[in-house]
């Protein structure tokens, strides 16, 4: 098995080792079981929406039950995985296609060799708590620390006794003065550089330049290993001027070690074409040079599942009704309450739907501030009512988004509500439902979009 030997003769040289030739190859799904066996790392874990590499806790034992269909990581993710070596590397990757499950394999890798810790940051709050409950799982805690970006520089400033800013109820000037203050702690050398093995940010999409020029400082030179997922398709936070940098303007060296994963696994076919054929002006895709910043448009894995619905509703009540009976039925089938997720455009929107599942006695969590969204996935099984913001980074089996009609909202971007859109869209992998009650040019592009997919597919 060395690298001067050519395919051709490592391949006869073990066709050599049989006495007897086999008749049949091996099937796709036969390849993938015995990967199963042999590699329980790349396992996709079904039973669990977010990340999906690991096995839950305990399933490691030899009494582990060997399911009817298993799932693993596919060839090019696993091997993007395991040869990803040292230095820095930007993953340009679509929604769905495995760039947080690739970052958790990471983790898993390097806890085993680094002495330092190991540093995950992440812009959304919701996605940073789904982070850190899968790693806490694995028993990772004391080598892999999980933050929201903004919780990490507050962390920064307490560990170190650096004056903090106080607290204002304008969050963007106290989220920036949390970041000022920390840029300036780095600089003055009251808060050392090079503290983390690794630095891994998921959601480099919704980062601003200067945070990129903080975080890079706190790698140890040492292992200079430095993982940055991004895909411009999902930047829903960060103004479109801002994003007009180069990766070596901010210290992040990953010329000639850029990977653009194209393939969404995540959602159906039918979903990602609603998805796609929606947000089409967005998603033409933008090619750059290594260091630029690429806009990749997604592939589907050609996975199938039923259409989208887009359900016209009478009244507000009337919509939260029809939703809170979908759910209901969904759970007399036995999907789990946890599978189901309703995203929503603004708060007021919530309270006709809470009412409903509470008349209907279905358990949900809302996640509407900070302290919520830390907990939004523990405790029993529940709907999750979660913002299109906070939804990002997210995946559940089934997904609600209500009153299309209301969007895109008045003095808002287009392009920024219809990039809104599209995430929340896609953070359905089975089934999508959408509701209105009055007309939009969204509700109206959504209709156009379900009616040509449709069309497409039945030629």
């Amino acid at each position: 098995m060395l690298e001067s030997v050519t395919p051709e003769a490592f391949q006869a040289r073990l066709w050599g080792m049989f006495a007897h030739p086999f008749p049949c190859k091996l099937t796709l799904p036969q390849l993938d079981r015995i990967r199963w066996h042999l590699f329980p790392e790349v396992r996709i874990n079904t039973s669990v929406n977010q990340f999906g590499l690991f096995d839950e806790p305990g399933q490691g034992n030899p009494q582990i039950q060997i399911p009817d269909m298993v799932k693993v990581m596919d060839l090019n993710q696993e091997l993007l995985a395991r040869s990803m070596g040292d230095g820095h590397r930007v993953i340009h990757g679509v929604a769905g296609s495995g760039k947080t499950m690739i970052l958790g394999y990471r983790c898993m890798h390097l806890a085993k060799t680094l002495a330092k810790p190991i540093l995950v940051l992440c812009f959304n709050v919701t996605l940073a708590a789904r982070l850190r409950e899968v790693i806490d799982g694995q028993g990772l805690t004391a080598q892999v620390v999980v933050h929201h970006f903004h919780d990490w520089c507050k962390d920064m400033l307490g560990a170190f006794h650096v004056d903090k800013p106080k607290w204002n109820k304008d969050i963007n000037a106290y989220s920036a003065e949390l970041v000022a203050r920390t840029i300036a702690g780095v600089d003055q050398g009251l808060i050392p550089r090079g503290q983390y093995g690794a630095v891994m940010i998921d959601e480099g999409h919704d980062f601003e330049p200067e945070w990129f020029k903080l975080v890079v400082q706190m790698v140890d030179p040492e292992s200079n290993s430095m993982l940055v997922l991004y895909d411009d398709a999902q930047a829903i936070y960060t103004k479109r001027e801002r994003r007009k940098f180069s990766f070596a303007s901010v210290g992040i060296k990953a010329q000639g070690r850029t990977t653009i994963l194209k393939l969404n696994y995540r959602n159906t076919l039918e979903v990602l074409a609603v998805a796609r054929a929606f947000a089409e002006d967005l998603l033409n895709e933008r090619p750059e040079d290594d260091e630029g910043i690429p806009l990749v448009s997604p592939e589907s894995a050609g996975r199938r599942g039923p259409m989208p619905m887009l359900v016209r509703a009478t009244s507000p009540k009337s919509e939260a009704t029809l939703i809170a009976e979908q759910v209901l039925d969904a759970r007399n089938q036995g999907r789990s309450l946890s599978d189901l997720a309703v995203i929503y455009r603004r708060d007021y929107q919530l309270a006709s739907i809470q009412e409903q599942l509470k008349q209907r006695g279905i358990e949900f969590k809302t996640a509407n501030d900070q302290a919520s969204k830390r907990a939004l996935f523990t405790g029993e099984p529940s709907v999750k009512l979660v913002s299109m913001h906070s939804s990002k980074g997210l995946e559940f089996h089934t997904v609600f988004i209500p009153n299309l009609g209301g969007l895109p909202l008045p003095k808002e971007p287009e392009e920024d509500e219809a990039r809104l859109l599209y995430v929340a869209m896609t953070r359905a992998t089975d089934r999508l439902v959408m509701t209105y009650y009055t007309d939009s040019k969204f509700s109206q592009r959504v209709a156009d979009s379900v009616q040509t997919v449709q069309a497409k597919l039945a030629a």
